[in-house]
């Protein structure tokens, strides 16, 4: 059996139900990993109390998490890119909070060299997030000035490191207390949200990454060059603010990529990305987990530990 956290009604963290469900079988083109530890996203806690709109009372019960590390257990049919015993992490469709979880193959990656599993686990939907978002959809090059707002979040201290990596000047929101690591990762410049506007503060910027929504994506267009883009992961922009800026406007959902992922981890082993975990739970301290996460302000990442 493998002990796995699941909702049956949506709620407050204590409907969090800790069980013990059937070791998952990999089919053809999947592995299953023996997970050593789990990420965790505000998807998770807004999934958990019935807000996030891709998830109904339908899908109940249903298994929590998107983010996993570590090894692989068994291999489905026609799997020829890992072996049994590596060490992977991956974006997981649901059920990372668990000892097994069973992924596409093409949906994993070799963890890079050094990385503990907490720090594997970290990285998947979150680093993907900010990757999809500054690469596929903001276009981002070198020379260019992105504004990422929650540049000290799980999403937003990767954007910060992979912009910089990309060869961006790199301006983030966040609160006073973050100015120092954000500086480390790579931001140019930090704005206090709380005590300063940032539109005072930027200057016109190539790409807006709005991982905040609301006012903060509203006000966020007056700082927006004419021709830029506007992407957000929370909410879809004005088109009507668009077609005044001729910018390019989007919301989008991450989906999992290995190769993308395998991307992300050569700049962890050239040393221009790495995770920040802010701090770990036990698998069966999933609802202390969520309830941190939800509540607290955290910089980097909550990881459950599983094995």
């Amino acid at each position: 059996m493998s002990t796995t956290i699941r909702i049956h009604e949506f709620g407050a963290s204590d409907v969090l139900r800790v069980e013990d469900r059937p070791v998952p079988e990999p089919g053809p083109g999947e592995v299953r990993i023996r997970v050593a530890a789990a990420g965790l996203n505000p998807v998770d806690f807004k999934t958990r109390e019935g807000s996030y709109p891709m998830v109904s009372r339908d899908d109940l019960p249903l298994a929590m998490g998107h983010e996993v590390a570590g090894t692989v257990e068994a291999v489905g049919e026609g799997v020829e890119s890992f072996a049994r015993g590596a060490r992977v992490h991956a974006m997981v469709s649901a059920g990372g909070y668990a000892q097994h979880v069973v992924v596409s193959a093409g949906d994993a990656a070799a963890v890079p060299e050094g990385l503990s599993d907490a720090e594997a686990a970290a990285i998947p939907l979150a680093a993907l997030t900010a990757w999809q978002g500054l690469v596929d959809h903001g276009g981002l090059t070198a020379g260019q000035r992105v504004l990422i707002h929650g540049g000290a979040g799980g999403v937003g201290h990767f954007a910060v490191q992979i912009a910089k990596a990309r060869g961006a000047t790199v301006l983030a929101t966040a609160s006073a207390g973050d100015e120092d690591v954000l500086r480390e990762l790579g931001a140019d410049t930090v704005i206090d949200y709380r005590n300063a506007r940032f539109e005072e503060e930027t200057g016109e910027v190539d790409l807006v990454l709005d991982l905040i929504g609301g006012e903060t994506q509203e006000r966020s267009w007056s700082v927006l060059r004419h021709g830029g883009a506007m992407v957000s992961s929370l909410q879809e922009p004005s088109e009507e603010k668009a077609r005044e800026k001729d910018a390019r406007a989007t919301a989008f959902l991450v989906k999992p990529d290995g190769t993308q992922l395998e991307e992300i981890g050569r700049l962890v082993t050239r040393g221009q990305l790495r995770p920040v975990v802010a701090e770990t739970f036990p698998l069966e301290r999933a609802a202390d987990a969520q309830d941190r996460l939800e509540t607290g302000h955290v910089r980097g990442k909550i990881v459950l530990l599983v094995a």
